[in-house]
């Protein structure tokens, strides 16, 4: 099992370990509503240094992510990143990314799931014909996700870069806490605000980097949140996760995705999703919320009132924020208007549930 290059420091503070994509990661510290609140109210820093980061170099670069990604890369200036996925070809997803723009046209940074690095780096080197220089920085980066709305100023305190104006999926490089070269962006995947950073991972930097945080986050609230607690927070905003509400099997449009699929540029399965979205999804992913008392699980058929089969669960939660059973799923075409009662299959159980628009958790 890998470690990342906080593992002492995690288990130091008693974290709750488990097995995460073949990494020894915090699933959580105080427990998960505790860190849950504390990303929505205050702050709280994750441990992702597990995610993948490929670094993408020469003329033909750009022209490589357009053909693999569904987004439009093109639209990226140096300092702006954007959210996207790989088509896999047969009209599923082989993941979902983040592509950072460091120098126009020449130099991008792609951020992969940390259980498809392997499968990613693949995906892209069968495609690099034109031998763009390619480099797996996966095992040299530490990446800390700083959430919250305090997170902003906390960083801002430990860094002469403008944190304070970064607008959201932009990022800077510059000197942070005393160690050069580091990334920060306005990026995220809690819904509350805050910055990921990205600097390399030796392990004085990483403690040093770490405690700074910690301390400049002390007057705040500032709480170590674990694996668990991003879950929870993520699906409260409706963000899909890779291999829960996407994978191999489904396509961008059902996932409700079709605004990072863009048809101005020629890239992998375009043909095939411009045929699916004229044509309308047989399915779509949506949300619902528990009527009846009980939580939602993946894999839990969902009926209608009828007791027929009309869809099944990809991802459920009682959410902290809400203090409601919360989840997703596809449902077949005809069935996923906002307000349709649905039923979730559990133990045998239908109990009721209504499709509601996304996010379920909402910002004062």
């Amino acid at each position: 099992m890998k470690l990342t290059p906080f593992n002492n420091i995690h288990e130091s503070l008693g974290a709750k370990m488990a097995e995460f994509a073949g990494y020894n990661m915090p699933i959580s510290y105080t427990g998960i509503k505790d860190e849950h609140e504390a990303v929505r109210k205050q702050m709280g820093m994750f441990d992702v240094s597990h995610m993948g980061e490929f670094i993408l170099k020469g003329e033909h670069a750009l022209d490589l992510i357009q053909r693999v990604t569904s987004n439009d890369a093109a639209k990226l200036t140096k300092g702006k990143a954007q959210y996207s996925c790989f088509p896999n070809g047969k009209g599923g997803i082989v993941d979902d990314l983040l592509v950072y723009c460091v120098e126009e046209n020449k130099v991008y940074m792609l951020v992969v799931n940390a259980s498809n690095i392997e499968k990613d780096w693949q995906w892209i080197s069968e495609h690099n014909t034109k031998d763009v220089e390619m480099h797996n920085v996966s095992e040299k980066t530490a990446l800390l996700a700083v959430q919250g709305p305090k997170a902003v100023q906390t960083i801002q305190k430990l860094t002469d870069m403008d944190v304070t104006n970064l607008d959201y999926y932009t990022f800077d490089k510059g000197t942070f806490c005393g160690v050069e070269n580091v990334l920060i962006s306005a990026t995220g995947y809690t819904g509350s605000g805050g910055v990921e950073i990205y600097f390399d991972s030796n392990e004085a930097d990483c403690k040093k980097i770490w405690d700074a945080i910690m301390e400049a986050g002390a007057e705040y609230g500032i709480k170590p949140a674990g694996l668990a607690a991003r879950d929870t927070l993520r699906l409260e905003m409706g963000f899909a996760l890779y291999g829960n509400d996407i994978d191999d099997t489904t396509n961008s449009i059902e996932a409700g995705l079709g605004w990072i699929t863009k048809f101005t540029k020629d890239f992998t399965d375009k043909e095939l999703l411009e045929k699916v979205k004229a044509e309308k999804p047989s399915r779509r992913l949506v949300g619902f919320e528990m009527i009846d008392r009980g939580i939602p699980r993946q894999h839990y058929k969902i009926n209608d009132a009828e007791g027929n089969e009309i869809g099944e669960v990809t991802s459920g939660t009682q959410s902290p924020s809400l203090g409601k059973a919360i989840g997703m799923g596809y449902v077949k075409k005809g069935h996923g208007a906002s307000g349709n009662e649905i039923f979730i299959s559990v133990r045998d159980k239908n109990l009721k549930a209504q499709i509601v628009k996304v996010p379920f958790y909402k910002e004062d």
